[in-house]
């Protein structure tokens, strides 16, 4: 037989039969519209997304409005809460106004008999600046010679001659905060202080009083750092930042009674281990950042909300069956909130407590012994794995949270100031907004007046070096 002759033949014992190419058409088909039901749904996320990063000047909004919304303000009855007034000041007024009445009545010209005095205070800022001269008086020791030249609890420095103008210790704080608690520009600060108050400064004014304020608080930011570093409990938590317009990054550490900020080139371990020692043995709340990893005895807390957030953005790109593994551990991550909300609320006793603990450990070694195909749900599933002992610790600690929500508090106004004026031109700017933030933010912690504090600050001498 020729060669070309079982060649055919063998052809034609290899072709498949019609049913056979039916099967694998239908096959094809059904691939192929989950396959473009999979372009349309990411198709959707990708404008979404797009139009969100077109929007990062606009309000923020969590989705359409509501069809029948609820009306704002507060309801009428006993959910409208205490009703407030604005309280009258405890200092005397500084003027009284006498406003008095018609001699004669507009409508019939008859006399017009006081009945009593109804009084109204207002609380009015300054629209003329506070002009202070310091008379100097300089001398010195007729028996050794020497000089002396005495300082006012107000002054700020001790500049004469061509400096001589000086900006007062409560202007200068208010700079301080304007720029590095709310976020203002140089060019607002300056706006506002001659728009509202009548104070001419510039641009560079404003900045070197910045720089100079920063300075002042170095040696109390020292002592914030060192109690960080000593605290039972710490939050941490970092944001991109930029100095100079290259990315940095700001790291937050955050405990009950202190916030620390420090602007760095890295976002890796030297950073939290700088701050907090690389023997740090406190309890760490934090978003599962890998450096967080190398404080091996520290006792760690997995923030839920992130590990929510992830199982949300899988859920919303899983198809089928690889939507079963994150929508397991988002259950399981919500009964374990709700457990800690009928722990704190007292609704479930110590030995419920630790029975329905129990139970929620053995899900979480079920759902880590979950056999996952998708290469999202594994990677998903091996982080779980490896701090398998830091998700539920918020259980076993009642004075611990089950987030790192305090740290996401206190990057929050750094973000804000960030969108406003981008970070900071140099390394100087950078140190001045680390020691102000931790400064303003520590205050705001333990109730101190900001104002005041910095304004007594700002007074005192710099040691001679």
């Amino acid at each position: 037989m020729p060669a070309w002759t079982r060649v055919v033949g063998i052809a034609r014992m290899a072709r498949p039969t019609y049913e056979q190419l039916e099967a694998r058409v239908r096959q094809l088909e059904a691939q192929n519209a989950r396959l473009e039901a999979r372009i349309a749904h990411l198709e959707r996320l990708l404008e979404k997304a797009t139009r969100d990063g077109k929007r990062q000047a606009a309000p923020f909004s969590k989705g359409p409005p509501k069809e029948k919304p609820k009306k704002p303000g507060r309801k009428s009855g006993t959910k409208y809460g205490p009703k407030a007034h604005r309280p009258l000041p405890e200092q005397e007024p500084d003027e009284m106004i006498d406003v008095p009445l018609p001699e004669q009545c507009d409508e019939c010209g008859g006399a017009v008999d006081e009945d009593h005095v109804d009084q109204q205070v207002q609380m009015e800022i300054p629209r003329r600046p506070i002009i202070r001269r310091f008379d100097i008086n300089v001398g010195q020791c007729r028996r050794c010679g020497k000089r002396f030249r005495p300082r006012h609890a107000w002054q700020t420095s001790d500049a004469v001659g061509a400096a001589a103008s000086q900006l007062g210790p409560d202007l200068q704080a208010m700079i301080a905060m304007m720029k590095d608690k709310y976020g203002l520009s140089d060019g607002d600060i300056c706006g506002l202080l001659k728009d509202g108050l009548r104070i001419p400064v510039t641009r560079g004014g404003a900045a070197h009083a910045v720089l100079r304020a920063g300075k002042r608080v170095e040696p109390l930011y020292e002592v914030l750092k060192q109690l960080v570093r000593r605290a039972d409990a710490v939050y941490p938590d970092e944001t991109g930042w930029k100095v100079g317009g290259v990315l940095k990054w700001m790291w937050a550490f955050v405990t009950d009674t202190v916030t620390v900020y420090v602007i760095r080139p890295s976002r890796g371990k030297d950073v939290p281990q700088e701050i907090l020692g690389p023997d740090y043995d406190g309890r760490m709340i934090h978003d599962g950042w890998s450096p967080y990893d190398s404080f091996v005895h520290a006792i760690h807390q997995q923030c839920l909300e992130h590990l929510l957030r992830r199982a949300t953005e899988l859920l919303e790109k899983a198809t089928g069956t690889a939507a079963r593994f994150p929508n397991r551990v988002k259950k399981f991550l919500q009964d374990s909130l709700a457990l800690r909300d009928r722990r704190d609320a007292g609704r479930i006793s110590e030995r419920g407590l630790a029975v329905a603990r129990g139970r929620l450990e053995k899900r979480l070694d079920r759902l880590l012994n979950s056999r996952c195909t998708h290469a999202g749900n594994r990677r998903f599933r091996n982080h779980l794995a490896k701090h398998r002992q830091e998700i539920l610790t918020f259980l076993y600690h009642r004075d611990i949270e089950a987030t790192n929500w305090p740290a996401e508090q206190a990057i929050r106004p750094a973000v804000r100031n960030r969108k406003l004026f981008g970070g900071n031109r140099t390394w100087s700017g950078a140190a001045a907004q680390e020691r102000l933030g931790s400064f303003f933010a520590t205050c705001g912690k333990n109730t101190i007046s900001t104002l005041d504090t910095l304004s007594r600050i700002i007074c005192r001498p710099i040691p001679a070096t």
